[in-house]
């Protein structure tokens, strides 16, 4: 436990009395979730104690998905030798009503529920898989919860506080934001709380820093010991403090935990409120692998922005049953990507060539494997449908171009005095994480707070999806904008193919010639460039860079087929280097054009 966490330690035991625990210990719903990986390190034991249930209280319900995830999940698959007992341990019947819910026959008695609970990783389901890092994993050396894959709840208890105590192997370290009280349980507010409270434990290492008056914690998984929590943190801490300095001195939160999870498989990340986690293949720590993990993290750490101090109604009373996507999912995850990449520029750590770059391969992915007339709005409303699910990646391309365009309109509106970044502050500020943003009336509340032109911006590139003014407003700030610019050099090349994303995994739906003659098939998951772990976030970027390789000479890339890894090498083909959708620097910009861009570069 890292010294700040046991000073939060102490201050809980200080402050909670045995006797008010035991008193608390009634009203709440108290689980022990069991992990004995040399039994079986396949499945999860959780103990449910109740305080009493009144009749209507007879589902108990496990989660159908749970936010941010946008798919899938019906836990209840999962789930095995569901029991009820009353106080005295004798058994209550309870039978199955559907997938993810089960009916206790006498409520009002049943004081404790006991089931057990497949991981998600490496049990087979016929229909959609978990994503690695929203599911749960049991091994030998460690293990992976997220709340909605170990727990549920009694009807009308989703709001009710509740007590997790973990029982693990001794030498395992725990890793998480939460803090253990004195019993070793740890409170939570309601079941949301636990959802959005992961815990990575096991053979860990672990580090820490402070940006502000925040504390910032590292823990890592790595299974054969070639990622070490302390110079992963370190490669780190540069982003890390351009976020702090992006967000105006102090993060919104006190405490903020990292939890990577390095082996065989890569999968991506998932942000919570107070934390992250991330599954990644394990590869040597380098200056280069280092900086795909820190590109990663810069998104999943601003979510403490958004959605944690921004969000509506619909994400603060989130529907684990029938959930409903929110049409401000663009506020969620593209500003989100917007602000991961700006604050970047802003801090030094990478060069505006570089920060255009990264524009032009958002412009790529939303102009040649996105469907262009479908708004962001439809997009958030969707988001959990099939349908959604087909354009969901663009919410990061097209999503994080129109943040992009709303800071410069903000940034002329107000003559260089407030963009994006200074309205966000201003709302994170307003709301916070217990006052919800209005689902219905955000786009007239923004606009009121700041000028009538945005309700413009809104009505066409978020609500409708009119075509994005690119070279228009990238003029302001003297940087031109060609749909077509030809250098008259010659690049390397991997060939023209064709792409999908589904969740965060990037598949081949038409190879290239250099493809196909290194034995890529259509349906084949691009994992990797070269060493890299590559996704939905930053395919765009790593394939982007394969311009500056050498023309004729081997690629290698990792591909998944079957379940299976392989990695393939392809050599890369020549071709005349045409820039398509190109931002560069006008060096016949007007000192008033320059000096916007010098406030847009800048943190106000």
């Amino acid at each position: 436990m890292p010294s700040f966490f046991r000073a939060a330690a102490l201050a809980t035991l200080l402050a909670a009395a045995p006797a008010a625990l035991q008193a608390q210990s009634v009203k709440e719903l108290t689980y022990t979730v069991t992990m004995d990986p040399a039994a079986n390190s396949n499945e999860f034991q959780v103990k449910l104690q109740l305080p009493k249930l009144k009749r209507s209280q007879d589902i108990y319900q496990f989660a159908a998905t749970a936010p941010g995830t946008y798919q899938v999940m019906d836990m209840g698959r999962f789930v095995s030798k569901f029991e009820a007992f009353d106080a005295k341990g004798k058994p209550l019947g309870a039978k199955k009503l559907s997938v993810n819910q089960w009916q206790l026959d006498n409520p009002k008695k049943t004081r404790e529920i006991r089931y057990t609970i497949a991981e998600t990783w490496d049990t087979k389901v016929e229909e959609h898989p978990i994503y690695l890092m929203c599911g749960s994993s049991l091994e030998t050396d460690h293990a992976l919860l997220n709340g909605q894959t170990i727990l549920g709840y009694p009807e009308d208890m989703q709001g009710k506080p509740l007590r997790l105590k973990l029982e693990h192997p001794k030498e395992w370290k725990v890793g998480t934001v939460l803090v253990p009280d004195a019993q070793g349980y740890y409170r939570l507010d309601d079941y949301d709380h636990a959802v959005d409270s992961p815990i990575l434990l096991g053979r860990l290492t672990e580090a820490s820093t402070k940006l502000g008056d925040a504390d910032v914690a590292l823990y890592c998984y790595s299974a054969t010991d070639q990622v070490q929590a302390e110079p992963l943190l370190g490669y780190m801490q540069k982003m890390l403090n351009a976020a702090q300095s992006f967000l105006g001195g102090n993060l919104p939160v006190k405490r903020y935990a990292f939890l990577y999870h390095f082996a065989d498989k890569s999968a991506g990340a998932w942000e919570h409120s107070y934390s992250s986690e991330y599954v990644l293949r394990e590869t040597p720590l380098t200056p280069e692998t280092a900086q795909g993990v820190v590109d990663i993290a810069a998104h999943e750490f601003f979510h403490i922005v958004t959605p944690l101090n921004i969000h509506s109604e619909i994400i603060e009373q989130f529907n684990f049953v029938n959930p409903t996507g929110s049409e401000h999912l663009w506020l969620y995850e593209g500003v989100t990507e917007w602000a991961s990449h700006t604050m970047q520029l802003r801090g030094g750590l990478v060069s505006l060539d570089d920060y255009l770059e990264t524009l032009h391969d958002k412009v790529v992915y939303n102009q040649t494997r996105a469907d262009t007339t479908y708004s962001l709005s439809k997009l958030g409303l969707n988001s959990f449908g099939d349908e959604g699910q087909k354009q969901y990646g663009n919410i990061y391309q097209r999503g994080a171009l129109t943040a992009t365009l709303l800071d410069l309109r903000l940034l002329e509106l107000s003559g260089g005095k407030r963009g994006l970044r200074e309205v966000l502050l201003e709302l994170a500020k307003k709301y916070g994480p217990n006052k919800p943003i209005s689902e219905k009336s955000f786009f007239q509340d923004f606009t009121q707070l700041t000028y009538p032109e945005i309700g413009d911006f809104f009505a066409r590139y978020i609500q409708k999806a009119e075509p994005l003014p690119l070279q228009e407003y990238f003029a302001k700030v003297g940087i031109r904008y060609d749909r077509a610019l030809r250098t008259g050099r010659q690049i390397a090349t991997i060939g023209q193919a064709s792409y999908q994303v589904r969740g965060d995994e990037v598949y081949v739906t038409e190879p290239s010639e250099p493809q196909k003659a290194a034995g890529i098939r259509a349906g084949d998951q691009i994992a990797g460039v070269d060493g890299t772990f590559v996704d939905r976030r930053n395919f765009a970027s790593v394939f982007g860079k394969l311009r500056e390789r050498t023309p004729n000479t081997e690629l290698p890339l990792t591909i998944r087929r079957d379940g299976k890894e392989q990695v393939v090498r392809v050599r890369l083909a020549t071709t005349d280097e045409v820039k398509s959708y190109a931002f560069v620097p006008n060096p016949a910009a007007t000192p008033a054009q320059l000096a916007l861009r010098e406030a847009w570069m800048k943190n106000l």
